[in-house]
């Protein structure tokens, strides 16, 4: 008589790894603020691109102080921008990241971004949105670009060191130098960059 013998089970079911709420909540939030910045981004070139602020000659323009399109463009969003990070700002929808201000710094940025962009005619945004719509000449700025702010990365433990110090002047804002509400002030600077913006389009040379 033939006897079979089975051998016991020692293979227990593969448990679904699944990650605890906490970690869980947190990689959808990341994954929705990607989505996120990917459509906003797409939105902002799409706008970019149809305010002609990609256009070598206009940005050329403005630094010649001919064409005022790229100040129009850029009040217009400071504007918008401004009632709106206010308004989401009051309703707790957002909150607000100062970064300090060091004058140091802010000079020798100001003065590389503003070389940059004379060499070039192009910013990281207008840069970005020009080779979008076939300008190859700004893929030259974009390369610069990341080799600038690969240079920037090795030197960042010794521009904290030795240039952010100079003239820290810590997490200013224009609410703290203002003694008026901050919903005032806000109203008030925006009404005034609006006027500007009509002076600018009324003495604008078509």
């Amino acid at each position: 008589m033939a006897v079979s013998i089975e051998e016991p089970l020692t293979h227990e079911p593969e448990l679904k790894q699944t990650l605890p709420p906490e970690q869980e909540s947190v990689s959808v939030v990341e994954t929705r603020s990607l989505v996120q910045g990917a459509l906003f981004g797409v939105i902002f070139g799409f706008l970019l691109q149809k305010g002609g602020v990609a256009k070598y000659h206009v940005l050329v323009g403005q630094l010649l102080l001919a064409d005022f399109t790229v100040v129009k463009v850029m009040l217009s969003a400071v504007v918008v921008g401004m009632l709106g990070i206010h308004e989401m700002r009051r309703r707790g929808l957002v909150e607000s990241h100062i970064k300090p201000a060091r004058i140091l710094s802010n000079i020798i940025g100001g003065l590389l971004f503003g070389c940059g962009f004379a060499l070039s005619a192009y910013c990281p945004g207008t840069g970005a949105a020009a080779v979008g719509q076939g300008n190859f000449d700004a893929v030259a700025m974009i390369v610069g670009m990341i080799a600038g702010s690969w240079v920037f990365a090795l030197l960042s433990g010794w521009i904290s060191r030795h240039i952010d110090p100079v003239g820290d002047c810590g997490k200013l804002t224009l609410y703290d130098a203002v003694p008026l509400k901050p919903w005032v002030l806000t109203t008030g600077v925006a009404t005034l960059l609006v006027v500007l913006l009509v002076v600018v389009e009324l003495n604008t040379v078509r």
